[in-house]
């Protein structure tokens, strides 16, 4: 991990498939300071690098926008 990067790992709820990796790694990937997501499947979890921390907020709207919801509590 870089120097001043923040990584986090949310669950994810509702991917069943690599178009919902996908979608949910472009809309994620969108959010300001967003340097890496990776989508893990099978854990039904998104690691996200970014800049700073991103708020709760922030990520659940991009999950939701992809058409999949953040579990309450993260991963």
């Amino acid at each position: 991990m870089a120097e001043g990067t923040v990584t986090q790992t949310y669950a994810v709820t509702g991917m069943t498939c690599e178009h919902c990796v996908r979608a949910v790694t472009e809309e994620l990937s969108a959010l300001p300071g967003v340097d890496e997501v990776r989508v893990d499947l099978a854990a039904g979890t998104a690691t996200v690098t970014s800049t700073a921390p991103l708020s709760e907020a922030s990520v659940r709207a991009a999950v939701d926008e992809a058409g999949y919801e953040l579990a309450v509590g993260g991963a």
